[in-house]
């Protein structure tokens, strides 16, 4: 694309802003703040904006998010973006990391509309670099330990503001910092007590004709017409006490948040598991059916894919998938349900100016369901079956085992049989987190410019998770060992030999013939537990070397200056039970040592000169030393690290100020990169090499393991519901990522920015050896696309089958790979315009032209970019162009009005680029997702000094998220769509209070 389009794109994104600057100069007249929603700053906006300058024109010293320099007229060198509380409250947010993935500088990750793989967390990914490459404080400093991260944790309730600074920081905080920096600013220091209660749901009408008729042509149900569901209930206290004539603050809160499930057959969009044929849909599903379906390995009916019949003999005939296959999609859960406590203390004590102590303590609960289809028999793992085993009739035994029907020998089978009936329930993952930080520092002045900080900080975050309802591999097997109990029954033979007295046989050659008995002996509940722990010691002096005469010639302002150390520990401990182990899952720990050592100088060069009001350097460096270590093998490892940035600002006059900044970031590998064990999961593919008509030639499958005898005999079994397997795991012998950021901007404020303010910021981001796994589509299609050893070399397909489900498998273990690189446009403004009687308009403007994301998954192999694109190895989608516009209107002191604009460019599937790594079939249905803009209202009534009334509809006009099959759904793909990108439940509807007294 040329600049000039560039520029026509950004000039259509802000026409709304432009426009509100002609208004006649009639209409300038300030209107005093409204009382409804009282903004600490103005909503999402560019660092230059009242709250801004609010600081500079404090007496006392302040500290900017990306730099530990401390000056009272201190503004940003670096891009900044600011979310208050007021956006909070017209948003009617319950959860933070929804408002977050609401500004065009975040992509969805895991969220509360995440069902089946979820682990329960909440996360944030800033510029699409991942979730593990943005570093997230509470007050500066770190939150919780970096793998379990988790922002449920933040109480939104007493969040002030939350900055968010772009590009590199590991030289001011340390690792994790690549593409930026997420700060929750809390309100610690209160006077009073606040109430706040709120409560929402979701509001929507099932209209979607298209889908409807297709769900309807399958013989499934439909949604309800009209649903209202989805209830979210918050409410929240806190409460503060100043003593001893202000120098003692204790500030306490408490809160409880309830979230009400809904499962996807409650909307038109998931009701059914939506598959690709060519330009529409169909209702596809899983081969693992409650009428049961089977593949012989050997016998007569070797590679046949064979299905009970639905009237309910006991006789096999083929399996045709638009017949027979299981709509798993109704019992999933569109939304999970949720249970949040959380409670918290701060203190602050100024004991002499050289002393004041300062500590918190937090605390959160977390208990959240998940729920999908009942368990099966999946149609992946290979079951032994008796040839004499009294429920099979003589033609299945025939067709099954041959000659040996009858006799005692075994015949291995797959087996893919849905538990239905009264035996039947729905699985369901208990995720709870419980999760520890408390912390304690001191503080003060030590004279001649001079000030000290240090503190100590422990975080600790416990995971339980229990997984009901699904089915043993080992219990099933021994039922499938049965033979005649001589009064025409069957028994297992675990039970004659005594290995298993509790065995019951499990008939599967029946439609939906599994007993209530059999259900209740096949299913065996794992736990899962993990503890982390996130130690830090800090401590820094901060100086003004003016005081000493450190000075430019040219500049009043002294140098400023800040030395200090760090030491981290983080630690893992994960466990499971003896089921859990028996299902593969695998114990690991971990440890990791860092000690630190870090500086930063601010130098203002020019002041108070024609061209040069100021012109100011800021520079900062951190060493590391890095050492691992895992116990339970003796492992150890260690390295070092250095960082470093340079910043230049360039106030050229008094509405005008130029920057630029450059950082060296890193991120060390977390605990359970370097240390967790290695585990099988679904992902979303499909096998070019199964099936009777294999797309892939036989020359090109056999460099995949497919034997000429496998191929295109219907041995090598596609993947069931598009879902085949991956491998996935640690890598002890990790080293950090490396990222080189750059950003470029001009930010114009007139007098301060008090009515106007905007700001255009250039970003660039290139983290190389980032860690990571190779996509097993990537693999899978570059394998087939270019015949690379390399890539044709990470499947491990089934020894019996050739497949690549159940014990085949494609290897994505993590590992150093290429390099991550994106860059952009931010563009940001501000704007009030006072009306005269009629109040005063606020407008703010927030949005993101996105110019690369590029992705090279081998260090000098070839790369893609995803920019504008979805599926498949791209995930979720990439808008070129994002914005949020929002207009509130304050009539008066005492009410707001206010309209949100949320805006995403269209984006087309990923198999629509020519490039070689993301080439794929055509999927007409799929190739492109149109361009979606949602619209949010919300008013606010101070009802009294003390009482403050709230409603509000997000997605007012109830827009209908993107229907797409759900194979190429990728990263936190759900419900035949991306619930964490676009709206899938409809319309939300919120009313609110605030009390204060």
């Amino acid at each position: 694309m040329t600049k000039l389009h560039i520029a026509l794109r950004l000039s259509a994104g802000l026409w709304a802003l432009a426009a509100s600057m002609n208004a006649p100069a009639a209409l300038a007249q300030i209107a005093p703040t409204p009382q409804a929603l009282t903004p600490q700053a103005l909503p999402p906006q560019a660092d230059t904006s009242i709250a801004e300058k609010t600081e500079a024109d404090s007496a006392e010293a302040v500290v900017i998010t990306g730099t530990r320099i401390r000056r009272p007229e201190l503004i940003s060198n670096s891009p900044l973006t600011t979310v208050n509380a007021q956006e909070l409250t017209l948003q009617g947010a319950n959860n933070i990391e929804n408002v977050l993935n609401r500004l065009p500088q975040f992509t969805a990750d895991a969220n509360e509309n995440v069902s089946n793989g979820s682990d329960g967390t909440a996360n944030i990914n800033l510029r699409n670099l991942g979730s593990n490459r943005v570093l997230t404080l509470i007050n500066g400093q770190r939150m919780l330990p970096s793998q379990a991260m988790d922002i449920n944790f933040v109480p939104s309730a007493i969040v002030e503001r939350i900055d968010v600074a772009t590009g590199g920081a590991s030289a001011v905080y340390g690792s994790d910092a690549l593409s930026g920096v997420v700060n929750f600013i809390l309100r610690d220091r209160l006077d009073g007590v606040r109430l706040d209660v709120q409560s929402s749901i979701a509001d929507h009408t099932n209209d979607n004709g298209f889908v409807r008729s297709i769900i309807a042509a399958r013989g499934y149900t439909n949604a309800t017409d009209h649903v209202r569901d989805g209830g979210k209930q918050d409410v929240n206290a806190a409460v503060g006490k100043t003593f001893l004539d202000g120098r003692l603050n204790i500030t306490a809160y408490a809160g409880y948040r309830h979230t009400d499930p809904v499962l996807e057959s409650r909307r038109d969009v998931s009701a059914c598991a939506l598959n690709s044929a060519s330009t529409t849909f169909t209702c596809g599903g899983s081969s693992n059916t409650p009428y049961g379906t089977f593949t012989p390995l050997a016998g007569p009916a070797a590679g046949q894919k064979l299905t009970n019949s639905v009237d309910g003999t006991r006789s096999w005939v083929p399996y045709v998938g638009s017949t027979y296959a299981y709509n798993y999609a109704p019992l999933n859960y569109l939304q999970r349900a949720d249970d949040r406590y959380n409670a918290g203390v701060f203190l602050h004590l100024d004991i002499t100016s050289a002393a004041q102590l300062y500590g918190s303590f937090m605390y959160m609960k977390d208990k959240s369901f998940s729920q999908v289809a009942p368990s099966a028999l999946y149609f992946g793992q290979t079951y032994a079956v008796t040839c004499n085993n009294p429920l099979l009739s003589a033609g299945q035994a025939q067709t099954l085992c041959g000659t040996a029907a009858g006799t005692a020998a075994t015949q291995n089978t797959l087996i893919g049989y849905r538990l239905s009936g009264s035996g039947a329930l729905p699985r369901r993952d208990s995720l709870q987190h419980e999760d520890f930080r408390s912390m304690v520092g001191i503080r003060g002045d030590l004279g001649s410019g001079f000030s000290y900080d240090a503190s100590v900080l422990r975080s600790v975050a416990h995971y339980d998770e229990t997984y009901l309802n699904d089915i043993s591999v080992a219990k099933t097997q021994r039922s499938l060992l049965a033979v005649s109990d001589g009064r025409g029954g069957a028994v297992c033979r675990s039970v004659l030999d005594g290995s298993d007295p509790s065995c019951v046989p499990v008939d599967v050659f029946q439609a939906n013939a599994i007993s209530s008995a059999a259900a209740n002996y096949l299913y065996a509940p794992k736990s899962t537990q993990g503890r982390f722990a996130l130690n830090v010691i800090s401590g820094s002096v901060t100086g003004d070397l003016g005081t000493l005469g450190i000075t430019s010639p040219f500049a009043h302002d002294g140098v400023g200056i800040v030395l200090g150390g760090e030491h981290r520990r983080e630690t893992l401990r994960f466990t499971g039970d003896e089921v859990a182990l028996a299902a593969g899952t695998q114990n690991s720990d971990g440890i990791i040592a860092v000690n630190e050592g870090f500086g930063e100088l601010e130098l203002p060069i020019v002041q108070d000169k024609p061209f040069f009001r100021s012109l100011t350097l800021n520079g900062g460096f951190r060493y590391s030393d890095y050492k691992n270590r895992q116990d339970s093998t003796g492992f150890r490892s260690s390295y070092t690290a250095f960082t470093y940035k340079g910043e230049l600002s360039w106030h050229v006059a008094e509405p005008l100020r130029l920057r630029a900044s450059y950082n060296r970031a890193i991120r060390a590998p977390n605990i359970s990169e370097l240390f967790s064990n290695l585990s099988l999961g679904n992902v979303n593919a499909t096998d070019p090499c199964a099936g009777a008509t294999p797309t892939a030639s036989l020359s090109a499958c056999q460099l995949t393991g497919v034997t000429a005898a496998q191929y295109n005999s219907r041995l090598v079994i596609e993947c069931p519901a598009d879902q085949c397997t991956g491998q996935f795991g640690g890598n002890r012998a990790l080293k950090p990522e490396k990222a080189d950021t750059y950003t470029v901007g001009a930010v114009l404020a007139p007098h301060g920015g008090r009515n106007l303010s905007l700001s255009v910021d250039y970003y660039h981001i290139k983290v190389k050896d980032y860690i990571g796994s190779i996509d097993p589509n990537t693999t899978i299609g570059q394998c087939f696309s270019t015949g690379s050893p390399y890539f044709c070399g990470l499947f491990h397909r089934d020894p019996l089958t050739g497949s690549v489900f159940g014990t085949g498998y494609v290897v994505s273990t993590t590992l150093n790979t290429g390099y991550l690189q994106t860059s952009g446009i931010d563009v940001t403004g501000t704007l009030t315009i006072g009306l005269g009687r009629l109040g005063r308009l606020n407008t703010d403007f927030v949005g993101t032209y996105l110019l690369q994301q590029i992705t090279q998954p081998l260090p000098d192999g070839g790369t893609y970019d995803c920019k504008g694109l979805f599926g498949y190895s791209c995930g979720q989608p990439n808008p070129t162009w994002r914005h949020n516009l929002r207009l509130t209107w304050s009539p008066d002191d005492k009410t707001s009005l206010s309209f949100n604009w949320r805006y995403l460019d269209a984006t087309r599937l990923s198999t629509t680029s020519s490039n070689s790594f993301l080439t794929g079939d055509a999927d007409p249905i799929d190739a492109r997702i149109p361009a979606y803009s949602y619209f949010d209202l919300s008013a606010a009534l101070a009802v009294s000094g003390n009482l403050t009334l709230r409603i509000g509809a997000n997605n007012l006009l109830d827009k209908n998220p993107p229907a797409l099959a759900s194979g190429v759904l990728n990263l936190f793909g759900n419900g035949n769509t991306y619930p964490g990108v676009y709206d899938v439940l409809g319309r939300r509807l919120f009313a609110g209070a605030t009390v204060k007294f």
